[in-house]
Formats: C-alpha cells, sequence, structure tokens
C-alpha cells in the first residue's frame, strides 16, 4: 500500500493506494499549523483500517514548505516510512521547457507526468483549487507553462469580504443566469463566470498551441481536475476528460519511478511516456 499527499495552499488531498488502484482519499485543511504528532495521530486516524506495517511507501508533492517538513516527520515516526518528497529537483521522465523550472509548483510537476502517461496526447490540465491552474503538456511529457488564474473560491470569497452586504454562499449553479435573490446572483457570476472564462483560456491556449500533425495544428484535449472539477463539468464545454484524482494518481506514478533503481529510470526516460488507464466525462 502506498500514501500519497498532495499538499495544496488552502486542502491538503491524500490517497491510498493498493496497485494501480486507489482504495481511499481524504481532503484535510492544509491552512491549520499542526506538529508532526499532529499529523501523526491524524493520519493513524485516517488509515485506522489499515495495519501500519502494510504501508510500503509514502509520497508527498507539497506547494506550502511549512507543511512539508512537519508532514514528512510525521510519516517517518507514525508509519514507519521515510517519505519520497516531489518537487522541481526530482527525476521524473518530464522536461520543463519554461524559463524558471525550479519555481514550478510540485501538483503542475506532478500534473505533468500523470498526464503524459495517461494520454499519450498534447494535453490541456485545467486544475481547479485554490488557484485555477492551466498546464500546458505534451505528449512526451514536456511541460510548455500555462496560465494561473484565481480559484472559484479564492473569488468568490473576496467578493464577499469586500461587500457589506452580499452573503456568504454555497458554490453550485444555479437553475438559471438571471438570479432573482442575492445569493442565486452571486452563483451566477462566481460559477458562471468561472466557467466561461475556463473555456475562454483553453480557447486562447489551443489557438496558440506550437506544432502541426500532418500539416494540421494540433489540438491538445482538455482534462479537469481537483476538488471542483464534477461541480464543473455540465458546465465548460472545454472538457474532454475529467480526472478528479489525477494528482494523487501522478503522485503514485513519481513514487513508483523514483524509487527505482538509477538504471531503470534512465531506462524508463528513454522509452518515454506509457499509456494507462483514463476515465471519461
Amino acid at each position: 500500500m502506498i500514501v500519497v499527499f498532495d499538499v495544496g495552499n488552502t486542502e491538503t488531498t491524500i490517497g491510498l493506494f493498493g496497485g494501480e488502484e486507489i482504495h481511499a482519499h481524504w481532503r484535510v485543511m492544509t491552512g491549520v499549523t499542526r506538529t508532526s504528532d499532529e499529523y501523526g495521530l491524524l493520519l493513524r486516524a485516517m488509515l485506522d483500517s489499515v495495519a501500519v506495517h502494510a504501508i510500503d511507501g509514502v509520497a508527498i508533492g507539497s506547494v506550502v514548505p511549512a507543511v512539508t517538513g512537519p508532514l514528512a516527520d510525521a510519516c517517518t515516526e507514525w508509519l514507519g516510512v521515510t517519505p519520497v518528497i516531489v518537487d522541481a529537483r526530482s527525476k521524473l521522465p518530464i522536461s520543463l521547457d519554461v524559463d524558471e523550472p525550479l519555481t514550478v509548483g510540485a501538483d503542475r510537476l506532478i500534473n505533468t507526468l500523470a498526464a503524459s502517461r495517461m494520454y499519450r496526447r498534447d494535453t490541456i490540465v485545467v486544475d481547479l483549487g485554490t488557484a485555477t491552474t492551466f498546464d500546458c503538456i505534451t505528449a512526451r511529457g514536456v511541460f510548455l507553462g500555462g496560465v494561473i488564474a484565481p480559484g472559484v473560491f479564492t473569488a468568490a470569497e473576496s467578493l464577499i469580504r469586500r461587500t457589506s452586504k452580499l452573503p456568504a454562499t454555497e458554490i453550485v449553479a444555479p437553475e438559471r443566469t438571471i438570479g432573482r435573490r442575492t445569493e442565486e446572483c452571486i452563483r451566477a457570476g462566481v460559477v458562471f463566470g468561472a466557467a466561461e472564462s475556463i473555456d475562454g483560456i483553453v480557447r486562447r491556449i489551443r489557438a496558440e498551441w506550437p506544432g502541426r500533425a500532418k500539416g494540421k495544428r494540433v489540438k491538445p484535449i482538455c482534462v479537469a481536475t481537483g476538488g471542483l472539477a464534477e461541480t464543473f463539468k455540465p458546465l465548460c464545454k472545454s472538457f474532454d476528460f475529467v480526472e478528479p484524482h489525477l494528482t494523487l494518481v501522478g503522485l503514485r506514478m513519481a513514487y513508483e519511478i523514483l524509487k527505482k533503481p538509477v538504471g531503470e529510470r534512465a531506462a524508463a526516460r528513454r522509452r518515454g511516456p506509457k499509456a494507462t488507464r483514463r476515465s471519461r466525462p
């Protein structure tokens, strides 16, 4: 069994894998300051049904350095496993074709690995988290860059916090665009506005996509992931696939690659990405 941690700015998503299958997953708040012992107790509670000795490995992909250390210590002390930390320095079979490769977030690296291996096609990964990111990935596992936009919850919280009379409301799609109550107006603006923004940015990215195949411009597929991927699936016309746990799957892949002997890793890089299971919306 392998446990993986996707540490985001707002939430940490945890996945438990047996082979290639995800057996369970959890979300906890990242913003809560915890010691390594508190993380350990939390892990033991979540993994209550799994014998600790059955945990063979741990992988952590984090964009919050203050969390990485205590979480890694907890895995070592409470699970008895030294975790693999996945970041821009990790020897993965991907390339970062950007100006500042060491600044690329772990989540975007992991999405690049997962998308190139699962689809083997040029891909735009739309990750709906604290920020909405658009990762541009070639079939050969090259990260070309992308777009970072305010996340849906981030935009909604900013709107509500900066206006004295607008109430907090649930982020769900309203039945109609023209709201008749304040909550409906907010939902229409936030949710439909985000959906149109996503489709518009994907359209612009596709128009700029480099390369041609058989004389025609390459059209990358679009894969949605993150906590709000399912919410926006019926609202965004640009989504070809929805893979809510893409980053967790990528972390599992990264763990398996980084735990291989150096010679096997070099051979894997030469072979390029390998296709794996994919899911359609």
